[in-house]
């Protein structure tokens, strides 16, 4: 099976984590593992203030701080992970690239970092299960 992990560095990714190491048919050598972190993308002011590479400089080293205990951790377990970012509208974001496959199964945790924003735009999570076509297990 190929499981997409929606990973964003909050404490409900250590819980989707937690969670995957407490189930072995989630959580196995059997199954190929990607991860990915999205980023909204910065104001377009803010892009053209900077430049191409600071700002491509910055996705990366945000996403990388992200992905690497994530990558660490399925290295204790013996898995190989594959790690992308994408920068994007998150829920939406995530969405596309589980419905682009393959991916049998998303995992992600309930919440993230932006409770702002979820009051405002509305939840991440409601945004990925609204626009994916593959299953999708929450984890609270």
């Amino acid at each position: 099976m190929n499981i997409l992990l929606a990973v964003d560095g909050s404490e409900h990714t250590k819980k989707m984590l937690a969670y995957l190491a407490a189930h072995e048919e989630l959580l196995g050598t059997m199954h190929r593992y990607t991860a990915i972190n999205v980023h909204a993308p910065l104001p377009a002011r803010a892009r053209a203030a900077v430049g191409k590479e600071v700002v491509e400089h910055y996705y990366s080293e945000e996403a990388e701080a992200v992905l690497e205990p994530v990558r660490k951790f399925m290295a204790l377990q013996g898995i190989e992970l594959k790690t992308l970012y994408q920068v994007g509208p998150i829920g939406e974001t995530i969405a596309q690239v589980a419905n682009a496959g393959p991916c049998d199964l998303l995992v992600m945790g309930s919440h993230g970092h932006s409770a702002l924003a979820t009051l405002v735009l509305g939840s991440v999570t409601m945004q990925v299960l609204a626009h994916s076509t593959v299953p999708v297990l929450v984890v609270r």
